[in-house]
């Protein structure tokens, strides 16, 4: 069973929005046996649609659609649709108009007449109720092929999908199981992780696939099984994980279960009732963004002290005037005393602190650009590692938060 993701607006051509709905629509998919065949991304534009849907109907089962639903005239996709199924005649759904007023009264808004087009659905639609917002979903069945159109909100989108598409979906098809075991490896490149189990790869049966992964530092090697019996493909699974486990077990840091690093640190920082600070120089504040971004956090995420200048490193971390005269600011002797301080101040059991070059310029430093120091401090331990991220600036940020979380990750365990 495959399905094709076709996101309609030119916000998203220009770059002004990023398309996570897609992202959010094929994982979705793939958790119920729909393999997701090709995503589109077109213009508002009749014609363009028109292509488009002809297109995707030609290649899959399922064609799902985001976006052009709303109540203004440069929303064309409702009658875009109807026009491509030949179907003239449109049905005002009250209940529809209902939910709009019951949601305007809400923020005291006065429905306007303009809004009552979102009630009115092609005759062969399948009314799809949104709770979250005006424009319902539509729901079409043609030449064996089914038509999902959804508004572009993302949380309207959500709403839809959860709620009211893959039920139906699961309903209307004989789906087999998909299901995906990721191994997460450190430290060393795709290359040579492919070099080293390359007889595994050739050897694996044609209803199991391994994909790689590569991101800042690190490499994950996604196993994927597909059929008709899941406590089978669930055991094949587990034996080709071990079967990996076996070939490069000093580089393997676990499995992901589809969640994030920093899900992962702050199951373990909640798991052993310990806190974490952090000190942040070249990242900005980032890694304390990225650790505050997963629910619950306040449990053991105590705060953070962005010390972006000697100045701020000395008067608010209490590092030493004299050891940045003498290593300079970007020296594992500051990453240290910065870890040091925000421990100190923050009562925590763990303390994190980056200090490094992240270019385009090194200012007042003796480290080339890229070298990144990063500091760990425990209750009884202290270290402080030295990188070398190369460039641009971004992908040295980017890995410094990702080599602090893994640190952190490792030192916890």
């Amino acid at each position: 069973m495959q399905a094709e993701i076709i996101t309609i607006g030119d916000e998203i051509l220009i770059g002004q929005i990023v398309d996570t709905n897609s992202q959010f629509i094929g994982q979705q998919l793939n958790k119920i046996g729909v393999s997701v065949y090709q995503i589109t991304s077109i213009q508002d534009e009749k014609q363009h649609i028109l292509n488009a849907l002809k297109e995707a109907q030609e290649r899959v089962d399922i064609v799902i659609i985001t976006g052009g639903l709303g109540p203004t005239k440069d929303d064309i996709t409702k009658k875009t649709i109807a026009e491509y199924f030949n179907d003239d005649k449109f049905i005002e759904y009250p209940e529809v108009i209902a939910h709009i007023k019951g949601l305007f009264k809400k923020i005291n808004h006065p429905f306007k007449e303009v809004q009552r087009t979102q009630a009115q659905l092609p005759s062969k639609a399948t009314y799809l109720q949104n709770n979250f917002g005006t424009a319902p979903g539509m729901w079409f069945y043609e030449n064996e092929t089914v038509f999902v159109s959804l508004p572009g909100v993302p949380y309207e989108m959500k709403g839809l999908i959860t709620n009211q598409v893959l039920p139906r979906i699961q309903k209307q098809f004989h789906l087999p199981f998909i299901i995906h075991t990721t191994i997460m490896t450190y430290g060393v490149g795709e290359s040579m992780i492919a070099e080293r189990i390359e007889d595994f790869e050739n050897n694996l049966p044609s209803h199991i696939k391994l994909a790689y992964l590569p991101s800042f530092g690190k490499v994950r090697l996604r196993l994927s099984a597909k059929g008709e019996n899941k406590e089978v493909l669930e055991k094949e699974l587990n034996e080709k994980v071990a079967e990996v486990y076996q070939l490069i077990p000093e580089i393997i840091t676990g499995l992901d279960d589809d969640s994030s690093l920093e899900k992962r640190v702050g199951a373990l920082l909640k798991k052993n009732n310990k806190t974490i600070s952090t000190a942040e120089s070249l990242t900005g504040g980032k890694i304390a963004a990225t650790l505050v971004s997963v629910a619950g956090s306040s449990a053991y995420y105590k705060g953070s002290f962005v010390t972006y200048s000697a100045e701020t490193k000395i008067n608010l971390l209490g590092v030493l005037p004299e050891t940045i005269h003498k290593y300079t600011v970007v020296s594992k002797e500051v990453a240290i005393e910065m870890a040091r301080g925000v421990k100190e101040k923050l009562q925590t059991n763990y303390a994190i602190a980056v200090t490094g070059n992240a270019g385009p310029t090194t200012d007042d430093t003796d480290k080339s650009l890229g070298v990144v120091y990063i500091a760990f401090i425990a209750d009884n331990k202290e270290i402080v590692q030295e990188f070398n991220f190369g460039q641009p600036r971004e992908k040295v940020i980017n890995r410094t938060v990702s080599k602090a979380l893994e640190i952190l990750q490792k030192e916890i365990l």
